[in-house]
């Protein structure tokens, strides 16, 4: 089939791969069950893959829609011939297609429309074959009805040629390549915005090669456009396009010529050069947002996939100066089981008392833990909490509460906490992040969250299906408790959905804990597609079955227990002794349906049944005597958390208000192209304090000759 072929070429996959891919995406089959347990069917695609082959069997499956109408278009029109069906029938080129269809596309009152009302079209004609002709007596002929003179009859014969010129396919992508090879990128401030679009200051009197400039470079100067300060214009150099264009179309030396070289001039400036320079800011600002995209998405999953604390019991603290720092106690499971507010900052300096009340909160509920949001008041805060006694080992960590405002103002928030306002809410979503941050940021947009790069400036529908493939390939990559889970985590579920997800919750309700995976046909609308989607990623502790806490799927459990037969052994006993599955053939229990992939997987899962992927969760500790941009020196070297990463470089937490920045070019004493080469979100670095701009509130940071 031409689609599979197509993609196969675009992505270097092969095309049976392709085609049986497609076949299960069609059949409703999810990108993560796919990738998990379908390897035998894809020849191991994993899920990066999969998705790519959705994304081009999406884009093609349009572009055949658009030849349909296309076709259609001009068939009314009564102008298709076999060859330009044939034509548009074989391009798969959606520009091109363009290109091809341009002629015919049904046009508003263009002045080359308005001159052909007035059947100036065939004096067109005679100019542009450029033959030894009297131009203005030829004009005579066509000074009738709507034409009042010879003037109005060759403006309006120009305007005609001007239109074939801008709709010629070969002087568009000579266009094309002028424009990628040369064009330039200009902005400029606008007069009388100098002072109010300050922030766009790098970028007042700027210019750079389209093709060597930057997408976070491409995205803010499209901001400050957008903003009303910069006004922007891609060009590459005039002369040498009307160059081209002129040796396309000016064939002699004669009068009529004359009037096609203006003619051509016109089209350039007016039809053609704004055409090709609106389909390259386009093209730019797809590609920015694909790398905006791209970092996000990186960015998004690390987040997501941050080390746990696991079940614990934790406090979680939003600190604060005037209203104070809001309290919450939580049981290991995350329910609420106690808040209040202390007051140990200015203005009230209620020292003594909250250190007493925080000391008896932890007895009193048996707190594992405490967790410190890192907005205003954090490392006040921190320094309060770890200078008190407790009765018991307690773990403090800093916590990002970046998105947890948006959480707490929610309507998700509201549904789980009616009662509660939302500082209450905001300091529970922190407690909760530090046990499960992937539980928690699930009910968060993810574009609140704080780790994008110009996020509101993309593409929004590329950007929600993106991240939303993300964080359910994260969802699906760790499983979840089936019995604990939040209806937001099991919406991500493959297989699932909101409508689904709710009645399992419902079911759960109404019915007590699961205790097997089947018992999940019960709930309603689970039929045995989505069951057999989502079966693998769901868990179940303290199963009756012990495989019901694992990711083997329910339909390969005949194979672990044809195995512990084989062996003369429980399935129990085959996970716990590691000498049992060493004694395994694998070989023997290949199938026309089950190979080495799926048997692999089954064998790694009987090793560590249920294991969470996420790395263990470690204390980390700012350097003490810094906690504002006026403490910081040139030179210092300070211990710091990666915030977030950019194409650019990445930003870093060293303890204060205002994330320094190391730039690409300091990440590393060797070249880096990209900065998640080097770093991740959430790492503990070293980093060199290189410059510090107290009025810009910057700080540029090194971490150059530091591990």
């Amino acid at each position: 089939m031409i689609i599979n072929k197509l993609i196969s070429d675009a992505l270097g996959i092969k095309e049976h791969q392709i085609e049986k891919t497609v076949a299960l995406l069609t059949d409703g089959a999810t990108i993560p069950f796919i990738s998990r347990y379908r390897k035998e069917v894809t020849g191991g695609l994993d899920e990066v893959q999969i998705a790519a082959i959705k994304e081009q069997h999406d884009k093609i499956t349009e572009l055949q829609k658009r030849k349909e109408t296309i076709l259609k278009s001009i068939d009314e029109q009564e102008k298709l011939t076999p060859e330009l069906r044939d034509r548009i029938e074989d391009c798969w080129n959606s520009t091109e297609l363009e290109d091809i269809y341009l002629p015919y596309k049904p046009k508003r009152q263009t002045r080359a429309e308005i001159a052909r009302k007035k059947g100036l079209e065939g004096l067109a004609k005679l100019i542009m074959a450029q033959q030894n002709i009297d131009v203005e007596e030829k004009a005579h002929n066509f000074v009738k009805g709507e034409v009042e003179d010879t003037k109005e009859a060759i403006s309006g014969a120009c305007d005609i040629i001007a239109e074939w010129v801008s709709e010629d396919e070969y002087a568009r992508n000579s266009m094309r390549n002028l424009f990628q090879r040369e064009a330039i990128i200009t902005s400029k401030v606008v007069k009388g915005k100098e002072t109010e679009g300050d922030k766009f200051r790098d970028y007042f009197d700027f210019s750079e090669k389209l093709s060597r400039c930057s997408s976070h470079r491409i995205l803010a100067i499209r901001r400050g456009e957008s903003e009303g300060f910069l006004k922007i214009s891609i060009s590459p150099d005039d002369e040498d396009a009307l160059e081209r264009l002129d040796k396309r179309f000016v064939k002699g030396n004669n009068e009529a010529s004359e009037y096609v070289a203006d003619a051509v001039k016109d089209s350039y400036k007016r039809l053609l050069k704004p055409s090709i320079e609106t389909e390259f800011a386009s093209l730019s600002k797809e590609k920015a947002d694909e790398e905006a995209i791209r970092v996000f998405v990186e960015n998004l999953r690390q987040l997501l996939l941050a080390a746990p604390l696991g079940q614990k019991r934790v406090l979680g603290i939003d600190p604060g100066y005037r209203t104070g720092c809001k309290v919450v106690c939580l049981d290991a499971q995350g329910n609420l089981l106690h808040n209040e507010t202390i007051y140990p900052h200015p203005p009230q300096n209620e020292y003594t008392k909250a250190a007493s009340k925080v000391s008896k909160l932890v007895t009193t509920y048996n707190i594992d833990a405490i967790a410190i949001g890192n907005g205003t008041a954090s490392r006040e805060t921190e320094h309060f909490i770890t200078n008190i006694r407790y009765e018991k080992e307690v773990q403090v960590f800093v916590v990002s509460e970046n998105g947890a405002s948006i959480y707490s103002a929610s309507k998700v928030a509201r549904e789980e906490f009616p009662e509660y306002d939302v500082t209450v809410r905001g300091a529970v979503s922190i407690g909760r992040r530090l046990m499960d941050p992937l539980a928690e940021l699930v009910k968060i947009d993810p574009k609140s969250i704080g780790v994008g790069q110009y996020q509101h400036d993309v593409d929004q529908t590329k950007l929600k299906k993106s991240l939303d493939l993300t964080v359910e390939s994260c969802v699906n990559l760790v499983g979840v408790n089936v019995n604990t889970a939040s209806k937001h985590l099991l919406t991500y579920i493959s297989g699932l959905g909101p409508t689904l997800a709710q009645n399992i919750v419902d079911y759960r309700a109404k019915n007590g804990a699961f205790k097997t995976r089947k018992q999940l046909l019960k709930v309603p609308r689970m039929g045995e597609k989505a069951f057999e989607q989502c079966a693998g990623f769901l868990r179940i502790a303290d199963a009756e079955n012990p495989l019901d806490n694992s990711a083997v799927h329910p339909e390969s459990y005949h194979i672990v227990e044809t195995m512990a037969k084989d062996l003369k052994c429980s399935v129990k006993d085959l996970i716990e002794n590691k000498e049992l599955k060493k004694s395994l053939n694998l070989q023997t229990y290949i199938s026309p349906t089950v190979g080495m992939p799926t048997l692999n997987d089954i064998m790694d899962e009987l090793d560590k049944p249920g294991r969470d992927p996420r790395k263990a969760i470690k204390m980390f500790e700012f350097d003490p005597n810094i906690r504002t941009i006026a403490d910081l020196r040139e030179g210092m070297v300070l211990p710091g958390i990666v915030t977030n990463i950019t194409n650019f470089g990445c930003f870093v937490d060293v303890g204060i208000k205002e994330n320094g920045l190391v730039h690409v070019s300091e990440l590393a004493d060797r070249f880096i192209s990209d900065p998640t080469e080097v770093v991740s979100l959430h790492q503990h670095v070293q980093v060199k304090v290189l410059s510090v701009d107290t009025e810009r509130k910057r700080v540029a940071l090194s971490m150059k000759g530091l591990s």
